[in-house]
């Protein structure tokens, strides 16, 4: 693996900021946690993230460009979270991945049936030590808690998300199983051996080098420790040197905070080179489901399984995205609103409509499953 430059990391540079941009709207959901803002610190949070993308399109993409955002991996990933994170609870929920669709099942039904696999196939029991690797506002962490009786700490470089998962852990009963705490995964403070099992779903996609934080993940296992993941990858039909591929590539990377996705084979190379044993792997969005993954996100009505998930998904479609960025634009107008929101808002759209691209033209997919093993010897 070629070095990595890693970021150096300041907590109490972190926690200030995220003290000055979010105040006091943790405790606060929707759009009232998204109007509660200060407008300066949201600034710069913007500023800040769309600095990677001005003018950089997929057609004038360099590999230079691509090279200085993994410079600033764990900054771009920060701060995309201060923008995004408001924004996913109102429209996803405290789980912000993807998942299958049996026949007849409710959305956040899915969703936790998604966590749940993990968690089976992985072979999680009572009392065992976890890691969540990317944990988010804790939704996956308190689920599968719930569902195998694990003890799990949840590792997170967003300090807004980290205040988040906590309170909502303390609220479901959850504190003396789940704890949140701040860092890189790239270079983690856990002493070597830690964990029973880690599991990562849709978050080391963030990485600069796979490798990299997989070999992070090999370090603070325990021998025969296992490892599952649920990973974003352009699929090996991808071609860099189509510009329509380029396209939808640069539009999911804008759209969620990250700085170099590679492909299926990259990926498996990255886990076998970082020592792992690959058990299984498997990319569910290949398996014949009664809706597809992207469903919600493509606006499809019709398939909705309920009442309330078509109050879901309708926020989703793009005409429910269009009345709410709307009104976001309306309120930044009247300054209501921060600057910039309206703007993270249309970028998390457009990186929608990417990821339903390259979902019906099979160029990504968004739950390749890793079950992988630290050898015990």
């Amino acid at each position: 693996m070629a070095p990595i430059a890693l970021e150096n990391e300041d907590h109490s540079r972190d926690a200030a900021f995220n003290k000055a941009m979010h105040g006091k709207s943790v405790d606060s959901k929707g759009f009232r946690s998204m109007l509660n803002k200060d407008h300066d610190a949201h600034k710069a949070a913007t500023d800040e993230y769309f600095k990677h993308w001005d003018n950089k399109s997929a057609g004038t993409e360099t590999v230079e460009v691509r090279e200085a955002r993994k410079a600033e991996y764990a900054t771009l990933t920060r701060q995309y979270y201060n923008l995004a994170t408001d924004l996913y609870e109102y429209g996803w929920g405290g789980s912000f991945h993807f998942c299958r669709f049996a026949y007849g099942e409710g959305f956040h039904r899915a969703i936790a049936r998604h966590e749940h696999y993990l968690a089976h196939t992985m072979g999680l029991r009572q009392g065992m030590k976890v890691l969540d690797v990317g944990c988010g506002v804790g939704g996956p962490a308190r689920e599968i808690a719930k569902f195998a009786g694990v003890n799990i700490v949840g590792l997170n470089n967003n300090d807004y998300q980290i205040e988040r998962a906590g309170k909502y852990a303390a609220q479901e009963g959850l504190s003396d199983h789940l704890s949140f705490t701040k860092g890189d995964f790239m270079q983690m403070s856990f002493p070597a051996e830690s964990f029973d099992a880690v599991y990562a779903i849709e978050a080391t996609v963030h990485a600069p080098s796979l490798e990299g934080v997989y070999s992070q993940i090999f370090r603070v296992l325990k021998p025969g420790g296992v490892f599952g993941v649920y990973e974003w990858f352009m699929t090996d039909r991808y071609d860099n040197d189509n510009p329509h591929h380029r396209e939808v590539r640069l539009g999911i990377e804008q759209g969620d905070g990250i700085s170099n996705m590679v492909r299926v084979s990259e990926g498996l190379e990255a886990i076998k080179a970082a020592g792992f044993e690959l058990e299984m792997h498997e990319d569910l969005a290949d398996r014949t489901d009664a809706r597809p993954w992207y469903y919600p996100l493509d606006g499809d009505l019709r398939m909705a399984s309920s009442l309330g998930d078509v109050l879901t998904i309708a926020r989703m479609t793009r005409i429910g995205r269009f009345l709410a960025h709307t009104a976001v634009g309306g309120l930044e107008r009247i300054g209501v609103a921060p600057k910039g929101t309206k703007r993270t808002a249309d970028s998390l759209a457009y990186a929608a409509d990417c990821l339903v691209a390259g979902g019906k033209e099979k160029l990504f997919t968004p739950m390749y499953l890793m079950i992988a093993r630290k050898p015990k010897a």
